[in-house]
């Protein structure tokens, strides 16, 4: 059980994780490389919103897409607003946010489905990307989680909520961490560490790491303990342990970058049979 990175042509590479049954969805998260984005947003920005040419993002997304054999027009895509709404997603919502901003849904940072062939795309610098997978009940689902949406939980509602559409359970689900800024580097005030405490009364110690006077947040043991708390086993979340701000020459990361930058995007759609 690991994350690596797959090179797939021309300096492409796909972020993955080995727990995940390739039989069953495809999955990939993006790096920095390989588009066609010029700076601050080199190289394969794949979000809208951040200022770079729509153009360049709609090539970059046709590249990363038709390396998972998928088509960019089909992707799903939510106008991500650091909340906890997670929205089902069906063959009615094909498209949306595929080509630009303004079809994005509105307002959500999770999606679901149970339907095969649906390209479900969220972007991210800095924050955790959470991909769960039901084998059994033919599923699959992705969350934004940044410290609200760590410390909100986002990801035990999703899993809830894929529990409540789909039948899953959690026990059965598996889960993938990706790459996000890193307890070494997610400085944070004390704003974070109050909802910290609040989050997670029993075990905010083991999240709040205390570095040269500062505290610091470790966003992918937040995520891992929500998920446990809900019912996951433990050996089936894996996790990316990959800083994207010490990595910032294969991830966009907004601390690193100054705050203009790209972003890479997380994918995950089930296989049509």
């Amino acid at each position: 059980m690991s994350y690596f990175l797959q090179h797939k042509q021309n300096n492409l590479w796909h972020g993955k994780f080995s727990l995940f049954p390739e039989n069953i969805a495809v999955h990939a998260i993006s790096t920095r490389q390989a588009g066609v984005s010029q700076k601050p947003y080199d190289f394969l920005n794949l979000a809208f919103h951040v200022g770079d040419d729509a153009a360049a993002v709609r090539e970059n997304r046709a590249i990363f897409a038709n390396s998972l054999e998928m088509k960019a027009e089909d992707i799903v895509s939510p106008q991500q607003v650091h909340g906890d709404r997670i929205m089902r997603i069906t063959a009615a919502h094909l498209g949306m946010g595929a080509m630009d901003y303004e079809s994005a849904i509105r307002e959500t940072d999770a999606l679901i489905t149970n339907e095969p062939g649906l390209p479900l795309l969220l972007c991210f610098a800095d924050c955790t990307p959470v991909l769960f997978l039901d084998p059994e009940h033919k599923a699959v689902g992705i969350a934004h989680a940044g410290w609200k949406g760590t410390l909100g939980k986002i990801g035990r509602k999703t899993l809830e909520a894929m529990h409540k559409e789909f039948g899953t359970e959690p026990s059965e689900c598996l889960a993938g961490i990706g790459p996000s800024i890193g307890p070494c580097c997610y400085e944070i005030g004390d704003e974070i560490v109050d909802a910290c405490k609040k989050a997670f009364p029993r075990n905010a110690e083991k999240l709040l790491i205390e570095k040269d006077d500062r505290m610091h947040l470790n966003l992918w043991a937040a995520n891992r303990l929500q998920l446990m708390e809900a019912g996951m086993l433990p050996e089936n979340i894996d996790s990316a342990d990959t800083c994207t701000s010490c990595e910032h020459h294969w991830y966009f990361s907004y601390r690193a970058d100054g705050g203009m930058t790209g972003r890479i995007a997380a994918m995950i759609a089930l296989r049509k049979y």
